[in-house]
């Protein structure tokens, strides 16, 4: 029971990183910037993966997607390829996971559903790791653009996409962690023995029921005309 329950829980939180995951990859805020004016902010910079945005004090956006693919810096290509395998492989994770739980009544047997709710943690947790590669390469440029005195453009701080897909990614890892430990306690549960008596017929259970059964009648006394 503690086991299903753990399983329960690990599918939870794995679902929850999963769509946290989805969710960063469309979001606008990988990086922000701003442009202060005396009283009100006059101009806020930010890009993603797809495009980069200026939105004025009036709330009017003017956006510009990034124009080919392979022009692009590669450290986006690569923030973008290992976040469509964060997703794809958080969808097969999740379905691996749901017919690996003990409450589902598909996968086969308890040996059978304890291995594939492992594989399922284990591709949770390379969801996981996806994820939080992509967030720590997008977010050490920022921070290296950032800090650095001969770097002249236009300097960016941490947006709130990388803050989601870091959570994402350790609820990803901890539910497939979760999942991984199934295995190993349904290896150390213990196994109920059954012994086999031989089939019986039921003649000779009748036969053992009438013999194990004491005779209360009381005896008969005859006289000697009985025997005549």
């Amino acid at each position: 029971m503690a086991s299903t329950s753990a399983e329960i829980i690990a599918f939870l939180l794995t679902i929850s990183g999963w769509v946290l995951v989805s969710s960063t990859l469309p979001t606008d805020y990988w990086k922000v910037s701003t442009i202060d004016g005396t009283v009100i902010t006059t101009a806020t910079f930010w890009a993603n993966l797809w495009k980069t945005c200026v939105t004025d004090s009036t709330g009017v956006s003017n956006c510009k997607d990034f124009p080919s693919m392979l022009a692009l810096d590669g450290y986006i290509q690569a923030c973008r390829g290992l976040m469509i395998s964060a997703v794809c492989l958080g969808f097969f994770g999740a379905v691996f996971g749901l017919v690996g739980m003990k409450c589902t009544k598909v996968g086969g047997s308890d040996q059978t559903k304890a291995k594939i709710a492992c594989l399922a943690g284990l591709i949770f947790i390379l969801s996981g790791l996806c994820s939080m590669t992509s967030c720590s390469l997008y977010a050490n440029r920022i921070t290296s653009e950032f800090f650095d005195p001969t770097f002249v453009a236009q300097k960016y701080e941490l947006g709130a996409a990388l803050f989601i897909g870091w959570a994402g990614a350790s609820l990803c890892i901890i539910g497939g962690s979760i999942f991984c430990f199934s295995i190993a306690e349904n290896s150390n549960s213990p196994r109920r023995g059954y012994v086999y008596n031989g089939a019986t017929s039921v003649m000779s259970s009748r036969t053992k029921v009438h013999n194990s059964v004491p005779d209360k009648t009381p005896p008969k006394h005859f006289d000697k005309n009985a025997y005549v």
